[in-house]
């Protein structure tokens, strides 16, 4: 029977392609107009010459939709939201620090203006340490709240109780859900009523039923409009409607959404959630059959890209030798800077006692139980090659930039595509290369290479290790393994 074809809203079905193929793709920083002299200064101070695709095409939207102030787009109508699609390690948060940066560099009074949310505090403090570089010098004040302050130390941060009333010490707010609802529900004199910009990165993770209250609160909080006095009533914002005269006749600051991730929901019931208004959609998940970048109507199947430079590999194996598998990769095969992924807390940990126990390999555990300084310090050593293998959950590794990953091994085999993607895409990132290994029980094989297949992968290759291969690792693994629960007793 025919498949019917679920119904695309335009932005949807024919979004702004950008290309994939990074590394022949770049664009000299002076090709993107409009740049402020200031910030193409400080990327070149930062080694950047060139922009990525996605940044190329992402940033003059963004201005472009500010080029009137932040007060109205063009022509006076309100800018439309942009949603960005682009695999991990593409460049997403430059694309929106710049033009953000530069939007406000001419503000006067300081008012939350800008507000990023993200899933995990190690993302939040990757972006805010990108806008912390772009904003040094500028007089813009940015604040990450993630509960790793008091909550008292956040409010000092982010409001100042002045006898005229409150004002706010940030212009640039980049937080996680949680604390994020906790302020503004908590925080005497914390305001979004100036926010202009809405940062959601890694979208698809925000859309999903426990985060979702938090983006209504702070479209409501958007426009509530100031409640305590000493504030000029100009800029009272109204949810917006269809435009009369009274409507029209005092400036409002739009709201303007900026949704990014690597794995954008394509159901428009969970688009509809996010109320965008005449979004536009780019995107480097595309499949590049024609050739010219167009893609065929029959193969919009492909909803995720992954990393240009990366191989695929799978190993089928039973459950008692998946670790003797690690261990003759680590040991036998030489692997190094491998980042590992289990699919539970105890599992990573259990694993990398195990991996210790056993010795003659550098190991880490990077699990949301260490403190974020420990995590911090296990992931600088990790990039300075002092550590050969990283255990991590997903949870812990969401996102994260970890330089110089040379191959991911999924410990356990994924049981979700999106997983999948995000997992692998922690290596061969920036057009560099990389290699995943997936180790697969044979009773998952058939419904892991059909999850795959569904999701438009088909260059992922058998490699089966023999049995006879990890023979000489078994003594002393025994030896690791009733050391093992003698601690654990």
């Amino acid at each position: 029977s025919p498949q019917v074809q679920p119904f695309l809203p335009q932005w949807l079905a024919q979004p702004k392609l950008v290309q994939k193929r990074i590394k022949d793709n770049l664009c000299p920083l002076r090709d993107v107009p409009g740049i402020h002299p200031r910030l193409l200064k400080k990327l070149q101070m930062n080694g950047i010459e060139s922009f990525f695709p996605v940044q190329a095409e992402v940033i003059p939207a963004i201005l472009q939709s500010a080029s009137n102030g932040y007060l109205l787009g063009r022509g006076g109508y309100r800018p439309r939201d942009i949603c960005v699609s682009a695999p991990t390690g593409s460049g997403k948060t430059l694309a929106f620090v710049i033009p953000i940066v530069q939007v406000l560099l001419d503000r006067v009074v300081c008012h939350v203006r800008a507000l990023a949310v993200l899933p995990t505090k190690e993302l939040a403090q990757q972006v805010s340490k990108v806008f912390n570089v772009y904003t040094d010098g500028t007089g813009l004040k940015v604040v990450l709240i993630t509960g790793q302050k008091s909550f008292a130390k956040e409010q000092e941060m982010l409001v100042q109780k002045k006898v005229t009333g409150y004002c706010s010490l940030a212009d640039i707010v980049v937080a996680t859900p949680g604390r994020l609802t906790d302020h503004i529900n908590q925080t005497p004199g914390f305001s979004l009523a100036q926010l202009r910009f809405l940062i959601v990165d890694e979208a698809d993770r925000m859309i999903d039923d426990m985060h979702q209250n938090c983006l209504n609160q702070i479209v409501r909080a958007a426009f509530q409009g100031e409640n305590y006095s000493g504030s000029n009533m100009l800029f009272q914002r109204t949810k917006p409607g269809p435009i009369t005269a009274a409507s029209s006749c005092s400036p409002q600051i739009p709201l303007q959404k900026l949704l990014f991730s690597a794995t954008l929901t394509q159901d428009p019931e969970k688009l509809q959630q996010l109320d965008l208004f005449q979004p536009r959609l780019f995107t480097s998940v595309y499949s590049e059959k024609n050739g010219d970048g167009t893609g065929t109507e029959q193969d919009t199947n492909n909803k995720y890209t992954l990393p240009e430079g990366l191989s695929q590999c799978y190993v089928p194996c039973d459950l008692n030798s998946k670790p003797l598998l690690l261990l003759y990769f680590m040991l036998k095969m030489k692997f190094t800077r491998v980042l590992c992924f289990t699919n539970s807390r105890e599992a990573s940990h259990r694993l990398f006692l195990l991996v210790q126990a056993f010795g003659g390999v550098t190991v880490a555990e990077f699990s949301s139980r260490l403190p974020p300084n420990e995590r911090r310090r296990t992931m600088k050593e990790f990039e300075q090659g002092k550590i050969q293998l990283f255990i991590s959950t997903d949870a812990a590794a969401r996102g994260i930039d970890v330089k110089g990953v040379n191959y991911v091994i999924n410990y356990d085999a994924p049981q979700f595509i999106r997983t999948y993607i995000h997992r692998v895409g922690r290596t061969a990132r920036a057009g560099q290369t990389g290699v995943a290994f997936s180790l697969v029980l044979r009773i998952q094989e058939r419904r892991f290479l059909r999850m795959l297949r569904a999701a438009g992968i088909q260059d992922i290759k058998k490699h089966p290790v023999k049995g006879n291969w990890l023979k000489p690792l078994v003594q002393q693994y025994e030896g690791a393994l009733s050391k093992l629960q003698k601690t654990v007793k």
